[in-house]
Formats: C-alpha cells, structure tokens, sequence
C-alpha cells in the first residue's frame, strides 16, 4: 500500500476578531493493491491482472474481479479490505482451450464486469469461455467457497453469428428479489446483443429483448438500471445515427422504447452536440438518468449527459477537451447530494495515453445542473520501459467506475501500477475551509465535491469541547457551500467533520 499524499481530516479555523486563518487543502491517493506481473504463454500471476471493472463493498472489505492473470491465465475474483491489507484470491477461473472457433473452458474466462453481492453470495458474468465460449453467469460465496456456473451463453453459428439468448454478457448484473437482469453485448438473432433475466439459483432463463442494430441500437455493454418495473440502459452502437442510443424495456420484455438516439458525428475527431457511443450504466435520481458517453461533444472527446425520462430532453453537462478535464468516460457516474463523480479514463494504451494533465486518466466531479466541474486526481505520468509498458505509483487507464464510502472513493486502474497490470486505489476527498472576511461579515466556504461535511463551531477548546452546528445553514454558490457570519469580538472555532 502507498500514500502519496498526506491527510488532514478535520480542518480547524480560529477566527478571533478579524484574524483570519487559511488552512491547506489535504486529500490521500493511496494505491491499495498493484497487481503483479504476468508470464509465461499463459500470462500467469498469482493474484489477476488488469481489472477493467469497478468494485463493491461490504462492511470494510472491497469485491472485485481482475480480467486476466491468476493461475490459469483466465482472471479472478479477488477481496480487499479498504485499509489495503488481506488481498485475497477468491477464484480462478479455469484455463482455456481453443476448440476451433472459440475459446472454451468450464466456468468462463475474463470477467470484465463489475460484481454485485446480495447476503454472502457474489454473483457476477465472464465476457466468454464457458462450455460454449459465448460467456457465463457465476455465484460465488464471499469467503471463495460454492463456485457455481449459472448460466452458460450457446454458441454463436452462421456467417452472423447468432444465437437465441446472447453472447459475451459485458454490463454489471443487477438483482430484483430473486431475479439478475443483465446484457450479453452481442449474439442473438440479429448479433446485435440482448437483455436477459435469470433467478438467482439459475432457472428460468428469459431473453427479454434482442437488439437489432436499427433504431433500438445494438451492442449493450453498459449494464442496467431498474427503477419500478422499467429496465433502463444504453448501446454503444447502432441508433439512428449509428452511435447508440439510450432504451427503456420492461422486466417482462415489453415496452421497448427508445430514449434518445446519439446524433451523427463529424470531423476529427468525431464531433457533434450531445455525444456518441456510451459505454456506461445509467443512473436515475427523480425523473433523470445521468450518464457518460466515449466519444463525441464539441471536441470528440466524449461527455457527461442528463435525460429526462418523461420528455426524453437531454442536457449536456460538461463536454470532455482532453487535456486537464481527461477524456473519454468509459464508466458510468456515482451520485452523492448533488454531486456526480466519475473517471476519464484517457485513451488506448498503444499509443501511449493521452488525457488529464499526464495522460493517464482522471477522477472528477460535477454538479447535477453541470456547474463545479473538478478534476479531483491526476493519474500520475507513466514511463514506458524496454517491455513497452506503462508503469508508475497509481495506475493507468481507469475504465471503471468509482464507488463512494464516507468521504473515500475506491476504484481500480487497468492498466499502470508497478507492474502494468492495474491496481485498486482510494482517493479521500478532505476539503479545505476556506474563510474570508466581506465587509462586517465572515465568509466560511467548502466544495460542494466534499460529500458528507457539515460546519460545525465552538467557543473554546476547553475539554470536553462542545462542538454545535453552524448556522446558518449553508447555501451553494459556484459550487462552494457558503456559510456567513457576522464579524464579532467572540472568539469562535470552526471545524469541518462527517
């Protein structure tokens, strides 16, 4: 584990009169874990390798799955407690055999999709293998026991290769009651993926909708969100335009509609007003889902977008240039008040990486209504050794999206760390206080990107101190909380805390 930079949690400001005390600006980017080198003709390590999906948490321990590496080659499913200690191996998926035409084994390989957990079970897909190569749905117990193959995807045949359920299941699953809904981004009988249920015990395996790469689009690799009895998600591709669209369907299978279709793009790069092939899952706060899309917005960079769902209107919050904001978000956001945070994740590796201010990925924050964009962290910059790969202290290229626990946002890298094989991080979000004097008043100022702060004052710092709320209570302005004062003889003390 490795601390780049150090923490001040409680920011204490001492105003006595018109003394006024600015504190420093603290946050920690710890890596927790650097996933190991690779070798051999199976690319083997002992604890994964380049983690492309994002994590979970329960209690104080992080899930999660490594697309590559372990023993066999094939990735793995891994634990971590948030303090970087006990990294665990839960599974390794089973080594591959090429049958021809497809990679097969019995349990799937590359599991390139994030994990949910219901109780003590963790249930998550492989993007192939399998006894079909086409992918699979797996549970597994939080302690590593009580593997179980769910559901595997049939294989692909004909010169489109298509089948009658899916292939190559790419979102996060999500769970109702006893049912896992989620995506296979392609197969079907149009080979333009589908979206499936399955319980949870592995029954009754339903494909709801199949895409057709017309209008509905096609190529769903950003997961769902359920509100009610309506699945919302996006397609990469097809669309009006051809570069996806955001849909709508029923947990039954009805009711498919499309939201919005991503407008045509022009120039280079490929520019246009509201963005193009999302690649994230949605979330839904009210009535307005908020997502990101790769590619796309006034500079073909990619954007963060807001749709209504009942006028279908969509905003473009902010639109990605590709130097200190980043580029392409391949993830999808997290919502904590009214402050969306998510990852830029850069571009490819080969060439080397551009986006953010050393062109390996941001994390960053926006407000709902598109103000207070901040790139909150800088990948640091990678070297590139006689292998050809990009190393540093943080990671590169984090294509997942971040969770948040109290004032800590936990995420992984695919690619970087000491051996470019990815890493999981934390990034503590501690703000600064800010206090400035305004005629007979004291302003006390915070980031709106600060989740979970309230302001609190005290008299003195006897022991015990008592420690109240501040009043009044705070307004936002240029997405700073703002808190006024008058200006007095009393001496006062002000903290921030959660």
């Amino acid at each position: 584990m490795k601390t780049c930079i150090k923490n001040l949690f409680l920011l204490p400001a001492l105003m006595t009169g018109l003394g006024l005390i600015q504190p420093v600006t603290a946050q920690i980017f710890t890596t927790l874990h650097t996933f190991t080198a690779i070798s051999g003709s199976n690319y083997t390590n002992s604890d994964g390798a380049q983690p492309y999906a994002g994590l979970i948490l329960s209690g104080n321990t992080l899930y999660g799955a490594a697309n590559a590496g372990g023993t066999n080659g094939s990735g793995t499913v891994f634990a971590i407690n948030t303090n970087g200690a006990g990294y665990t191996v839960l599974y390794t998926f089973t080594a591959i055999n090429y049958n021809g035409s497809f990679d097969t084994n019995s349990d799937g390989y590359s599991p390139e999709t994030g994990l949910i957990i219901s109780g003590n079970t963790l249930y998550g897909t492989t993007f192939a293998g399998g006894t079909n190569g086409s992918g699979t749905v797996f549970a597994i117990n939080t302690n590593g026991t009580g593997f179980t193959v769910l559901y595997t995807f049939t294989a692909l045949s004909g010169s489109r290769y298509t089948n009658s359920d899916g292939a190559y299941p790419y979102g996060t699953l999500i769970l109702s009651g006893n049912t896992l809904y989620g995506e296979a981004s392609e197969g079907g009988t149009n080979n333009g993926g589908t979206v499936f249920a399955i319980n949870t015990n592995g029954t009754r395996f339903t494909n709801l909708y199949t895409f057709t790469f017309g209008n509905d689009g096609g190529d769903p690799v950003g997961g769902l969100t359920l509100s009610g009895n309506s699945l919302y998600g996006t397609t990469y591709g097809g669309g009006s335009f051809g570069h996806g669209t955001v849909f709508a369907v029923n947990i039954n299978g009805t009711g498919f509609t499309t939201l919005h279709n991503f407008t045509t793009v022009s120039g280079s790069p490929y520019t246009n007003s509201d963005g193009a092939n999302p690649d994230c899952t949605l979330i839904l706060s009210g009535n307005t889902l908020y997502g990101t899309t790769t590619a796309g917005g006034t500079h073909g960079f990619g954007t963060v977008f807001a749709l209504n769902i009942n006028n279908t209107n969509l905003t473009t919050l902010h639109t990605f240039a590709g130097g200190s904001d980043g580029r392409s978000p391949y993830a999808g956001l997290i919502l904590s008040g009214n402050t969306l945070y998510g990852t830029a994740a850069g571009a490819q590796i080969f060439p080397p990486p551009e986006g953010g201010t050393n062109g390996s990925g941001t994390m960053f924050a926006i407000n709902t209504d598109g103000t207070g964009f901040t790139n909150l962290y800088n990948f640091t910059l990678t070297r590139t050794n006689s292998s050809g790969a990009f190393t540093n202290s943080d990671g590169v290229l984090p294509t997942a999206g971040l969770i948040l626990s109290g004032s800590t946002l936990y995420g992984t890298a695919q690619y970087g760390g000491s051996s470019d094989n990815g890493t999981v991080f934390g990034l503590n979000l501690v703000p600064s206080l800010g206090i400035t004097a305004a005629g007979n008043q004291v302003l006390l100022s915070w980031p709106t990107w600060a989740p979970n702060f309230n302001l609190l004052t005290a008299t003195n710092l006897a022991e015990p101190i008592v420690w109240a709320t501040a009043s009044p209570a705070p307004v936002v302005v240029n997405a700073q909380n703002i808190v006024t004062n008058p200006i007095s003889e009393t001496q006062q003390f002000f903290r921030l805390s959660q």
